[in-house]
């Protein structure tokens, strides 16, 4: 608040007075004399002549409580509130915010508020995320018909992306993790690893399949039958059973040591490893016992079509 003009300066700044100042202080700036604007230069001669005026009649002085700082945003003033979450997610917290906020906060004309930090970060992640899991879908059931070049059994193998998910939850939810970006990487991961046992499974049905097939065509007989596309489902499942366990194991056991880490990092690694745990186990019973069924009911219905024959990915599996 400029006050008058002081001697060899351009003016006298008065700043505001924080809640210590006391009552004394008050009234001593109010008293306090300013010299007088007149005319002519500001030569010493002259300064000793000049009239003094109490700040008082020229000037309402108070002390009020203030801000320590004013800070603006895109040439708007804001005034920011900090707060912790502890003990509950941040999701559930902001929301229940925002609805007692909603009924109980009524903001006066010009006034807005925006939730910021931590919160704006999770919304644009989550808005990234529901972009990126629809593609990571689809590039993995496109790598699944180049494999299999086979619609309906890409779809079976992408079947064990469900169970997958349900252990992933369970376990998730057991150990008390929020869904944040860590967890949903997990999913990512765990994706991939459930359609890797899917098409281990698959190879091995369909490689103890074709050599039925073989069988039946340097015979010469008329071909194979229900009970062989039974016994190939057997063998393919259960003969080779080792291959299929291992390939589970050998990533639960990778896993398995981050849930007892407590270095630095932990708190991250242990979100994103508990689905990628869970969904394992349930992925893996999913391809042991309903994968080699639902084999056999499409190898069986093309029979009866006459339209089996030997599997498109023979080439390979070689």
């Amino acid at each position: 608040m400029t006050a008058g003009a002081a001697p060899m300066s351009g003016g006298m700044s008065m700043n505001g007075a924080g809640p210590g100042m006391s009552a004394g202080s008050g009234q001593m700036q109010r008293s306090s004399l300013v010299p007088s604007q007149g005319e002519g230069d500001w030569t010493p001669a002259r300064v000793s002549k000049r009239s003094y005026v109490p700040l008082g009649q020229l000037a309402t002085i108070a002390i009020v409580p203030g801000p320590p700082m004013i800070s603006s945003e895109n040439a708007q003033l804001r005034s920011i509130v900090f707060l912790n979450v502890r003990g509950r997610d941040m999701g559930s917290f902001v929301n229940e915010a925002k609805e007692v906020l909603d009924n109980e906060l009524h903001l006066p004309q010009g006034y807005t508020l925006q939730w910021s930090g931590q919160w704006e970060n999770q919304l644009r992640a989550r808005e990234r995320l529901s972009i990126l899991m629809p593609i990571v879908f689809l590039i993995i059931y496109v790598m699944l018909f180049m494999v299999t070049k086979d619609f309906t059994e890409a779809f079976v193998v992408m079947l064990s992306v469900p169970f997958a998910l349900i252990g992933g939850v369970y376990l998730t939810y057991i150990l008390g993790y929020n869904f944040s970006v860590a967890v949903w990487v997990g999913f990512i991961a765990l994706y991939g690893l459930a359609v890797e046992t899917g098409v281990v499974m698959v190879v091995y049905l369909h490689e103890s399949l074709d050599r039925r097939i073989q069988a039946a065509q340097s015979n010469g007989t008329k071909g194979i039958t229900e009970q062989d596309i039974t016994d190939a489902t057997i063998e393919g499942s259960v003969l080779r059973l080792r291959p299929k366990i291992m390939t589970v194991s050998t990533s639960l056991i990778a896993l398995l040591p981050i849930m007892w880490s407590t270095g630095v990092g932990s708190d991250v690694m242990k979100p994103l490893a508990a689905p990628m745990i869970g969904g394992l186990v349930t992925s893996a019973i999913h391809v042991l016992v309903v994968t080699p069924v639902l084999f056999s009911y499409m190898k069986e219905r093309a029979l009866k079509k006459g339209t089996l024959t030997m599997s498109r990915m023979a080439h390979w599996m070689k």
